[in-house]
């Protein structure tokens, strides 16, 4: 989770791909209206993420539930989910257990990494209000907070070593 630019998809490759696991793309799921609307410089309001965050949530419940993999039971997501009760909106209605990771950095940082970025119809002059609507997870609730300037590859360690999963990647390296 985190704002635009914060690395959530390149974390989220990551984690699938060392997990064996099924991802989903948060952006995937938005609808196209939505698109249109933060294209043109607009930010989305709770009328448009509640449905959005109930289509994401109920496939990664599925994906969960449906995975047969190495992790049996897990699934990966990128998705924003910068305040408190969207987070309990996607545990709700994914019907399954999540923990959430929280990829934070300096603004500079992500303005600089949005800059640099293309072909995304999410426009930078959006940053600000993601930043003005971000909830930090409190301590009550499932989540890790990472500097997103570290590597992918880094932060992946961390999280896998946060939820206890040893994978065979990791397995070799201790042997």
């Amino acid at each position: 989770m985190g704002v635009s630019g914060s690395g959530k998809s390149t974390l989220a490759a990551y984690l699938a791909e060392r997990l064996h696991c099924p991802l989903l793309e948060g952006d995937m799921f938005h609808t196209p209206a939505s698109i249109a609307k933060m294209q043109s410089g607009h930010p989305l309001d709770d009328a448009d993420r509640w449905p959005w965050l109930d289509r994401l949530g109920a496939a990664l419940g599925d994906a969960a539930l449906g995975a047969r993999t190495e992790q049996s039971g897990l699934a990966v997501a990128a998705c924003s989910a910068l305040k408190r009760s969207y987070r309990e909106r996607l545990s709700a209605t994914s019907a399954v257990p999540l923990s959430f990771v929280l990829l934070d950095t300096m603004p500079a940082e992500i303005a600089r990494r949005l800059a640099a970025r293309s072909g995304h119809y999410m426009p930078a002059s959006l940053l600000d209000s993601q930043l003005a609507t971000l909830e930090r997870p409190a301590a009550d609730e499932n989540a890790l907070i990472l500097d997103a300037s570290r590597t992918p590859d880094a932060l992946a360690t961390e999280v896998l070593a946060w939820l206890g999963i040893t994978t065979p990647l990791q397995e070799q390296r201790r042997g």
